[in-house]
């Protein structure tokens, strides 16, 4: 495995603002995909009339996301700089998709804002929508990449411009600006990526990839705490068996260990375990493993259930207490709503049974009691009651767990933390 650090960076951002083009052309300059890959994926973009899309088709690999021209699933793909080793995950801008978009964020060190330069474009509804998700899903570390500069005549005004509206967005949620980067690009030229660009004189900073070397920070691993690891996937493996796929937020997790999977309840024994194709003895936080359970089979695990060990099993709740901030609402949200409940890698249909209170989104402090609803813009603590078992744990304890957000009506309608837990007898 490699030596350097290990980051996963996800890109955020509006639809057409240029992600998938922006991450296939880093791949492809930082030498993660070969000139072959390149030109056969520069074939399949013109035959579906999608010229210019070549680089996007790096990251979008089923059909129909190159049919359509937009990214589904999250998509993981390695690649070096000097400093570090980034595990990229491009993560859907589509609105159909932002529960994918969620899985990505919960596991991201670092993001990549991007957007589009070209007039029209610029700031979206999306834009705004996944700059609170990154916030509320505890992203710190942002990076904003504002891409097309091409279709802007690489102007230093218009660069200027979208800067100022950004760096307004930004702190709106809470984020800390000063120290931001924000690189002006052309991801289909190719102009400030590991290059820097001769058609922007004006721009003083560092190419994309001088920045991730330069400004990201490796963040702390929560070696210490027990094992939890989220199940994005199961397959079945002819010739090895069971083998879940996800990420390790917290712990360790060795070959021989024994595992139990939550709320499925069932146990297994981890026989080996796989990064990127390659074996490793052991996974810890951050790594995006696949490994062979014995014991258990394909059909009692799935998607959304947590593998912790024995000893120390991860939380099935039969109600919590949450923090949330209203994003989006026709209406106004009461006691007895029940929208979908995304949290790691789980969707679980809630309902919140009470409002206990409205607070101040900054300070926390209590604004009203036991409000009758609650509206757009609207910070609360909630009382949730899921319809089946889930497993979410306490803000306090496991942050990497406690976030959700929450959907309905094809939008993201809220977003929050696991305050408190009342655990499933």
């Amino acid at each position: 495995m490699p030596t350097k650090p290990h980051i996963n960076i996800m890109t955020a951002g509006h639809v057409d603002a240029g992600k998938s083009t922006l991450i296939g052309r880093i791949l492809y300059e930082s030498g993660a995909i070969r000139e072959e890959e390149l030109r056969k994926l520069k074939e399949i973009a013109t035959q579906l009339k999608k010229e210019t899309f070549e680089f996007a088709f790096v990251m979008d690999t089923v059909k129909e996301e190159r049919e359509r021209g937009v990214t589904i699933d999250i998509m993981h793909r390695p690649f070096e700089t000097q400093k570090w080793f980034f595990t990229i995950i491009d993560a859907p801008g589509h609105r159909d998709f932002v529960k994918n978009m969620i899985t990505g964020a919960s596991q991201a060190d670092a993001a990549i804002l991007v957007v589009s330069a070209k007039q029209g474009e610029g700031i979206q509804e999306q834009t705004k929508e996944h700059t609170w998700l990154l916030r509320v899903l505890g992203i710190q570390q942002l990076l904003v990449v504002i891409n097309k500069m091409d279709a802007a005549n690489y102007d230093e005004k218009r660069f200027n411009e979208l800067k100022t509206e950004i760096t307004t967005l930004l702190k709106s949620v809470g984020f800390k600006v000063d120290t931001m980067p924000f690189v002006p690009v052309s991801a289909y030229n190719g102009d400030n990526i590991t290059k820097k660009s001769d058609k922007m004189p004006w721009y003083k900073g560092q190419t994309i990839v001088e920045t991730l070397d330069s400004t990201i920070k490796e963040p702390e691993k929560p070696t210490q705490k027990p094992l939890r690891l989220p199940i994005q996937d199961v397959y079945t493996i002819t010739g090895v068996g069971t083998v879940p796929v996800g990420r390790v937020e917290t712990g360790v997790m060795k070959i021989n260990d024994k595992l139990v999977f939550e709320p499925s309840g069932v146990v297994g024994e981890v026989k080996s375990v796989e990064v990127h194709h390659q074996q490793i003895s052991e996974a810890k936080p951050g790594d995006n493993v696949g490994f062979n359970v014995r014991g258990v089979d394909k059909a009692q695990i799935k998607r959304g259930d947590v593998a912790g060990h024995p000893d120390n099993p991860p939380t099935v709740v039969k109600e919590f207490t949450g923090q949330i901030i209203v994003l989006q609402h026709p209406t106004l949200i009461t006691a007895g709503y029940t929208p979908v409940f995304h949290c790691h890698t789980a969707s679980v249909a809630c309902t919140i049974e009470e409002i206990i209170a409205k607070v101040d989104p900054k300070t926390g402090a209590v604004i009203q009691e036991k409000p009758d609803f609650i509206k757009p813009g609207d910070a609360a603590r909630i009382r949730v009651k899921p319809l089946r078992p889930m497993v979410i744990e306490k803000q306090s304890e496991f942050p990497e767990l406690a976030r959700f957000a929450i959907r309905d009506m094809g939008q993201t309608v809220a977003a929050g933390v696991c305050l408190e837990v009342v655990k499933a007898k």
